[in-house]
């Protein structure tokens, strides 16, 4: 079973794959969801039910696929209106988006436009962001998102982590205030832990000032 589920997963896949007119290839996201859906609920339906003639097999393959694909067209759909609707953010580099698997969105706000030095308080200037943001969350009511908020290297830990915390606290009240629902968010901060530049320079030391909100998808 696992032989004919690796070869029926290769196959989906290699048939989720689409080839322009320029010779390049793209994948539907939301063709692989349900490919993945469908190979996984066969190999569940089968160890469940193995005395019944496959039909376990074909309910499981069936309710997986429903799954996957669900949720690789939602998330298709959210990242495109989240693509569209902070499109002037992302030229101007205050916020990134990226597709980080299937399931999940993550979006990364530039502490220099979001915050002023040494605040917690989400500048007026970004306030018209956090409303497009907001938007596009508030529609999709299967969303769990985690805001975590990160800081350079400079002055002591134990002081950028209490600030890391106090950013993500202020960007999920935010959220709330703009009414996206308070049990569909959590926040954390880490602090100078999670550094994705060198603090050695200012360009690395601005790139690690930051807050990440992770979206996710769930079945």
């Amino acid at each position: 079973m696992r032989m004919r589920a690796c070869s029926a997963l290769g196959a989906l896949l290699l048939a989720a794959c689409t080839t322009h007119a320029d010779g390049t290839q793209s994948v539907n996201k939301t063709a692989v969801g349900a490919g993945v859906g469908a190979v996984a609920g066969g190999v569940l339906g089968n160890r469940l039910d193995k005395d019944k003639r496959g039909r376990g097999t074909i309910i499981g393959a069936a309710a997986g696929a429903a799954a996957g694909a669900g949720i690789g067209y939602l998330m298709d759909r959210q990242e495109a209106e989240l693509r569209e609707q902070l499109a002037s953010e992302r030229t101007d580099h205050a916020i990134e988006l990226e597709r980080v698997r299937e399931d999940l969105l993550k979006l990364t706000l530039s502490n220099e436009i979001s915050f002023d030095f040494d605040s917690a308080a989400i500048k007026p200037a970004f306030q018209p962001t956090m409303h497009k943001l907001a938007e596009v969350l508030r529609k999709y009511d299967r969303n769990e998102i985690t805001i975590i908020g990160h800081t350079d290297a400079t002055g002591a830990e134990s002081y950028n982590q209490q600030l890391s915390e106090r950013r993500a606290v202020a960007v999920r009240d935010q959220l709330v205030t703009l009414g996206v629902p308070t049990s569909r968010l959590r926040a954390f901060g880490r602090g100078e832990l999670e550094p994705r530049a060198n603090n050695g320079s200012e360009a690395g030391r601005q790139l690690n000032r930051r807050v990440e909100i992770l979206v996710q998808t769930t079945a």
